[in-house]
């Protein structure tokens, strides 16, 4: 049982959810070094049992959900620092202690399982979705935690949200989240070109990019000149980016680092004034964790993968 350091709370965890991340974490193939034996899940919410010396932001009973980042609280993004299930041990736990400053509230309409999610899925997707609004249109990648996170911010801001997937139940799935065209990209593997000649020859303003090396040819064909692809991920093996498509097409590429908690506490009141509910594809019981990243592997998901504590 940790002890709360000052400054500190002690949270009963009550669910995390799965990353990516999580996964090459587990098969050792993470870009970092991690120590064995480390508690693994970025991505976790509880109760606050316990609070240490000095403690303020919360108190005994309020219900918290984690950062990501637990050390970017406002401002630009300026190192990675140390995070949960590499340098620091993560939320796969019965008990956590952390600075009270590297959590915020759980929005008052969402259950434990569906907080859990937040952390990393869709921050990152509310950062990625930045810079578009109503009359804007947006292209997601799969039925991922991201995409579909993405998905639902960009509905609410007015956005029309064109995705890509390879099964005609998600695609029904996806259109009924909002989603106003569906591109098979096994039957289609050009979507690209496809996704130019549903918008009218001109592309969409934002792509979120998921796929990384092995789809980002495919995103420069999507984009609308000018238009922004933000890249979330770099799951897909590939030949990578056609740098002189890329410069005629005079667009932005960025990276998204999630987010900081200022971040995470505007996209909360976001999905609080909106009743917005995160999309779970599965909730798996803590003695069942293997079964879980089982699943989470074999890459059927709609939406997030989650465990309950």
């Amino acid at each position: 049982m940790p002890i709360p350091s000052a400054g500190e709370l002690l949270v009963r965890v009550k669910a995390s959810s799965l990353n990516a991340r999580d996964l090459l974490i587990a098969n050792g193939r993470y870009s970092t070094a991690v120590p064995p034996g480390r508690i693994p899940l970025s991505d976790g919410a509880g109760i606050v049992e316990a609070v240490g010396d000095g403690v303020s932001r919360f108190r005994v009973g309020d219900r918290v959900v984690g950062t990501f980042h637990p050390a970017w609280l406002y401002g630009p993004f300026r190192e990675w620092g140390e995070l949960y299930g590499v340098q620091r041990d993560g939320w796969l736990t019965d008990y956590i202690a952390v600075d009270e400053q590297s959590v915020v509230a759980v929005p008052e309409h969402l259950s434990y399982e569906e907080a859990a999610t937040l952390p990393c899925a869709a921050l990152t997707a509310w950062s990625a979705v930045s810079g578009v609004g109503a009359g804007d249109s947006l292209l997601v990648q799969g039925s991922g935690g991201v995409s579909v996170f993405a998905l639902q911010f960009a509905r609410v801001a007015g956005v029309s949200v064109l995705a890509t997937t390879s099964s005609a139940e998600k695609a029904r799935r996806l259109r009924a989240l909002g989603a106003c065209d569906i591109v098979d990209y096994v039957s289609t593997p050009e979507w690209g070109a496809r996704v130019r000649a549903l918008t009218g020859g001109r592309g969409t303003d934002l792509v979120v990019e998921i796929g990384g090396a092995g789809t980002i040819s495919q995103s420069i064909a999507a984009v609308a000149d000018g238009g922004l692809i933000s890249l979330v991920g770099n799951l897909a093996s590939g030949g990578g980016m056609d740098l002189t498509q890329f410069f005629r097409r005079g667009a932005t590429l960025r990276t998204i680092t999630v987010g900081s908690r200022s971040d995470f506490e505007q996209m909360n009141r976001v999905i609080s004034r909106h009743r917005l509910r995160p999309v779970v594809d599965r909730v798996f019981p803590f003695n069942e964790t293997p079964d879980a990243f089982s699943h989470f592997e074999k890459g059927s998901r709609f939406g997030k993968v989650v465990i309950s504590h």
